[in-house]
């Protein structure tokens, strides 16, 4: 599996890209399906914001996107943003797995 990791607006220093390697690399136990994942961080307007995209085989991409809020007073860096967005696409994955697996099981004669 490919993994690129980009940067909008800021310099991606060696920890966070170390982290986003680790988190995205869990993701294909969601689908085993994955070929590529390509991650985008963005630092505009003072708010930590993050992009995955998942691409996987038959021409299926999974899209997930993060922003972290600072105006109500939370304290949202770069990490936060990418642990959500890492949530979301597991969750669109899982998802669209339970899909896929529920439109080939044998269904009962009635």
């Amino acid at each position: 599996m490919n993994v690129t990791v980009n940067a909008r607006h800021m310099d991606i220093t060696d920890a966070i890209r170390e982290y986003v390697e680790k988190k995205v690399a869990k993701l294909p136990k969601y689908y085993d399906n994955i070929d590529s994942i390509q991650v985008v961080l963005d630092m505009e307007g003072g708010q930590p914001a993050v992009e995955i995209v998942a691409h996987a085989r038959r021409r299926q991409v999974f899209v997930a996107h993060h922003r972290v809020d600072n105006s109500n007073g939370r304290d949202g860096d770069m990490y936060n943003a990418v642990d959500g967005c890492v949530e979301k696409a597991a969750e669109q994955i899982r998802r669209h797995k339970d899909k896929v697996r529920d439109r080939h099981v044998d269904k009962p004669d009635s």
